[in-house]
């Protein structure tokens, strides 16, 4: 075999296998993107999942309570506030409060509600979108990130960044036969070809 002939024969084969390279390289860069796609899905199903149990926990009263009797007239607004348009790209925020329960409670970070992480006798958690910390001024970022704030053991609110990559975040009190129904939708985006929409419906379980 003279050079001719390999030379014939490394093109013949570069032809036959060039196009198996593009398909695995397209395959792979799905399948990247689709993994990213997923993680980001489960991540938000996750801050809807807080979102909701705040939701379905504001205004909770332990009958037990030595204050109990004193909360009775306190206006339901005041144990859940939605606030709209005053974060990351006019996204809402969430405040909820509630009493301690006799069981065994958790904020939005995972820490056990006890009496400590209380103000004025009450629990509360807040959930907002802020531009990412982390990300310098001037650099294009993937959305904002989503704020869990709650309250430590000496009763000052802490922020806790639950997850990034936050478009949108909105919250709208729907009409409901049984407590107060809102609906939450959370757009979620990588920042390029990722871009996807959430929502959940939750129902208060002690405000009318």
């Amino acid at each position: 075999m003279n050079l001719l002939e390999c030379l014939v024969g490394l093109a013949l084969s570069l032809v036959l296998v060039a196009p198996l390279i593009k398909n695995s390289g397209e395959f792979i860069a799905k399948q990247i993107q689709y993994e990213k796609s997923q993680s980001l899905t489960a991540e938000a199903d996750r801050a809807l999942e807080l979102i909701g149990r705040a939701i379905r926990m504001a205004g909770y009263q332990n009958a037990n309570s030595a204050i109990s009797s004193t909360r009775k007239n306190t206006a339901s607004i005041d144990y859940l506030q939605v606030q709209k348009s005053n974060g990351y790209r006019g996204s809402d925020s969430l405040m909820v409060k509630q009493e301690i329960s006799p069981g065994v409670d958790f904020d939005c970070i995972g820490n056990t509600l006890s009496k400590e992480r209380t103000k004025n006798n009450l629990a509360q958690q807040g959930f907002l979108v802020d531009r990412q910390a982390s990300a310098p001024k001037g650099v294009k970022v993937n959305g904002g990130s989503l704020i869990c704030q709650s309250l430590d053991r000496q009763g000052r609110i802490i922020n806790t960044t639950l997850m990034s990559g936050i478009h949108h975040l909105s919250l709208e009190a729907l009409p409901a036969s049984a407590g107060r129904a809102y609906m939450v939708k959370m757009e979620v985006t990588d920042g390029v070809s990722i871009h996807q929409k959430l929502e959940r419906t939750f129902t208060t379980r002690n405000l009318l």
